[in-house]
């Protein structure tokens, strides 16, 4: 003798306005009836857009990563660092010459940057060490060419003798990977959201 035929479990409709149990007649069935799935036809639809798109962007986002040169990673390192220097120091004076942000400065940051110590040029394995960085005036980080002479003075009373001396010390001679660039771009990232988290 034959048993009974399993019944599958009752189920919810899917449809916002029913909500009815109903007994699926087939694998994967979510609405009760035709006319519930055409109910929510335009939800589902807007819903498998949005995932194609999601989908797009990413492929987009990949593409875009395997045409980048050592120098774009290089570029935005550098970029998410000197924005973390500019926010880390958003509310100090100048490092060269004391100049102090107006209320249109820390809203736009456009009269600062992230002016160093000893330049890339003459050490770039120093390009990513905070103690060399500090947020300093256009004038003097740019017509000034850094105001070397000022900051050092300057930069002696922010952060000490000993590790003004540890800047102007002997370094390792650095060559930043992609990975390497690619880390210091998401530590920054990180940092830049901690600074803005606590100043909300």
């Amino acid at each position: 003798m034959s048993l009974p035929a399993k019944q599958p479990r009752p189920k919810k409709c899917k449809n916002p306005a029913c909500g009815a149990s109903f007994p699926p007649r087939r694998l994967g069935q979510a609405v009760c009836s035709p006319a519930c799935g055409l109910a929510i036809a335009p939800a589902n639809h807007d819903k498998a857009r949005k995932a194609i798109d999601q989908r797009e962007r990413r492929e987009i986002q990949v593409r875009k990563e395997k045409l980048k040169s050592r120098g774009d990673y290089l570029r935005e390192a550098q970029a998410e660092f000197n924005t973390y220097i500019r926010l880390r120091d958003q509310h100090l004076p100048c490092i060269s010459c004391d100049s102090l942000p107006s209320d249109h400065d820390l809203i736009t940051g456009s009269r600062w940057d992230a002016g160093h110590y000893r330049s890339v040029g003459a050490c770039p394995e120093l390009r990513f060490e905070p103690l060399n960085v500090h947020r300093q005036c256009v004038k003097c980080n740019r017509n000034l060419s850094g105001n070397a002479v000022e900051y050092r003075i300057r930069l002696v009373q922010r952060i000490g003798p000993d590790q003004v001396a540890f800047l102007e010390g002997p370094h390792k001679a650095r060559k930043y990977t992609i990975e390497d660039l690619k880390a210091i771009k998401a530590e920054y990232r990180a940092k830049i959201k901690q600074l803005k988290e606590a100043a909300a």
